[in-house]
């Protein structure tokens, strides 16, 4: 292996006819033949995950991708979207992470699966970077990327922020679908996109929980003080703006909280924030039902939406009471 590119620019083996066939449906649906639970940190578990990212490979190719043409009103509303800096550089720089931390690691299986995940973080920056350039959007010269000194510290920083933004992806995703704002054929073309996210979070979190259940229990303290400060990281990131430095030595801010702050952006339908949560539930519940029940799946973000619903629904009624006691008075 000469390079971190050499990782994510190869994949290790072509398709099978199989996939060729069915790889829309297999990308969404998979069980493991193994019988019985799988235990994270066994062997069985290890296995399961990396057959599941092996089996569930969609092999769509972003240079044959048909753009459509798009009518003024559309082709400005996408161009106008504050992401295509942030999502081109995000992938950019995921590709490299997941391949620096695939390149350290020493079981076989986990090394592949990492392997393959930063070959198709690569491809979403290539769809990016054709659709960027089939609707002529302008973008600022990209920055060097650059292999992280931290490689554990950057895998874990893209992972979360993965599962975190995918979660609310999925929602926005159905609502820009369900608006009608955007061609049914560019829904499409992204539509295995996204279903890779999902795909990607579930590695992350069963590696996760792999790594946990591996790890000497001496080493623990330490992670998990480290995954700590990575989600102490990440709330800091989306409440404020992220700067980057194009290739060119500018500064530029960037939106990095548009995945919970985009519904006017992709939508005319007027929701609120808990009816939005539970659309996001329901789609990141739609597409994992597809895959063996015993992987585990990322729970913070569904579990924090899930308690932000029950607060709402517990204010409304405390609202609704007082309201009553009012009117009685």
């Amino acid at each position: 292996m000469n390079s971190l590119a050499d990782i994510y620019s190869h994949l290790p083996d072509q398709p099978s006819e199989k996939a060729l066939a069915r790889a829309d449906y297999e990308a969404r649906h998979w069980s493991s033949p193994v019988a019985g639970p799988l235990k994270p940190g066994s062997e069985a578990h290890k296995r399961a995950v990396a057959q599941m990212f092996r089996d569930t490979f969609n092999p769509y190719k972003p240079s044959v991708i048909a753009w459509p043409k798009l009518d003024p009103d559309t082709q400005r509303r996408i161009t106008s979207l504050p992401i295509w800096d942030i999502a081109v550089q995000t992938e950019g720089k995921a590709r490299l992470r997941m391949a620096a931390y695939a390149a350290m690691i020493d079981d076989p299986d986990m090394k592949d699966a990492l392997s393959r995940n930063a070959w198709e973080e690569n491809r979403h920056k290539e769809v990016l970077s054709r659709l960027v350039e089939a609707y002529d959007i302008k973008m600022a010269p990209e920055p060097p990327y650059i292999e992280p000194k931290d490689t554990e510290w950057a895998y874990l920083v893209t992972g979360f922020s993965e599962c975190v933004d995918s979660f609310f992806a999925f929602g926005l995703f159905a609502m820009a679908e369900r608006a009608g704002l955007f061609p049914p054929e560019l829904i499409e073309t992204f539509e295995p996109v996204m279903q890779e996210e999902c795909r990607h979070i579930l590695l992350f979190a069963n590696w996760l929980a792999w790594h946990r259940a591996t790890m000497p229990f001496w080493k623990r303290p330490w992670f998990e003080a480290r995954v700590l400060g990575v989600w102490l990281f990440l709330i800091y990131e989306r409440i404020g703006l992220m700067h980057s430095i194009d290739g060119e030595g500018n500064d530029h801010a960037q939106d990095a909280k548009f995945t919970v702050t985009g519904v006017k952006d992709v939508s005319n339908i007027d929701i609120d924030l808990s009816d939005l949560m539970q659309l996001c539930l329901d789609e990141n519940e739609r597409r994992f039902s597809g895959y063996d029940h015993r992987l585990k799946r990322p729970q913070l973000t569904p579990n924090l939406a899930r308690a932000l619903i029950a607060g709402s629904k517990a204010w409304n009624t405390v609202l609704a009471k007082v309201q009553s006691f009012r009117k009685a008075a």
